[in-house]
């Protein structure tokens, strides 16, 4: 029988234990309103959508997500509970996606309690409310793509510190692949390789979802690069194991 339930909701309850999940909701949920209304010019645009509020996402969870994502595996490893949890009748496949899965699941609860926004947009037009609950679902699965960098950071580092770091830099690393002046340094290279690179950014995939484009590329991509970075999250504590 998979352990996989058990485990997944054994670390969900355990991010509400502590004051982490409450300091995370209430600070994501302030600075998503700072960034709307006031950064944003949600209200000089004069238009009922939500593009003000996804716009801010990829840079919001920069650093707000690796933040869930560090205590994944670190924390394990620094305390030893590893080796504990590694004996268990679980997989690998199990204790990987049941702590991804969680921490997901957590950062979609995060999302979902930003409703009023959605209330307030249609308050003040006739939004398309088809578009706004697109782009929720690209802002979950970007926030999925940088929980899974992170948990494979996690996993290489039993200092959380340490962790937040080399998943912060590995995600900005995605976000920018797209920009001009990154393109740029690959000049000398093929144009298929250029546009391989551009095809990574977070920024490109995004964008299209948020604006109410769903295209099974972008959804492919994103469920790749979760797929492929927990996989390797699995790989690391295989090779970590004896550390």
């Amino acid at each position: 029988m998979s352990q996989l339930p058990v485990i997944f909701k054994r670390e969900l309850a355990s991010y509400f234990a502590t004051p982490l999940a409450y300091v995370f909701i209430v600070i994501f949920l302030v600075l998503s309103g700072v960034f709307t209304f006031y950064l944003g010019g949600f209200f000089e645009s004069g238009q009922a959508n939500l593009s003000a509020f996804f716009n801010f996402h990829p840079w919001l969870y920069l650093f707000l997500v690796p933040a869930i994502a560090m205590r994944l595996w670190a924390e394990e490893r620094k305390s030893g509970s590893i080796e504990l949890l590694m004996t268990l009748p679980i997989t690998r496949f199990e204790a990987v996606t049941g702590k991804f899965l969680a921490a997901w699941v957590f950062a979609g609860i995060a999302l979902l309690l930003t409703f009023p926004m959605i209330i307030t947009v249609n308050y003040l037009g006739e939004p398309d409310n088809g578009a706004i609950i697109t782009g929720y679902l690209g802002s979950w699965l970007l926030a999925g793509a940088y929980l899974a960098i992170g948990s494979c950071m996690s996993a290489l580092s039993k200092n959380q510190v340490i962790a937040f770091i080399l998943a912060v830099s590995a995600c900005f690393l995605f976000i920018v692949s797209g920009f001009p002046m990154v393109l740029d340094a690959f000049a000398w290279a093929p144009q298929w390789w250029v546009d391989a690179v551009a095809s990574l950014s977070f920024l490109v995939r995004f964008d299209a979802i948020s604006k109410g484009v769903i295209d099974l590329r972008d959804l492919l991509y994103f469920l790749s690069l979760i797929a492929a970075w927990l996989t390797a999250t699995a790989v690391v504590i295989d090779l970590k194991k004896a550390d």
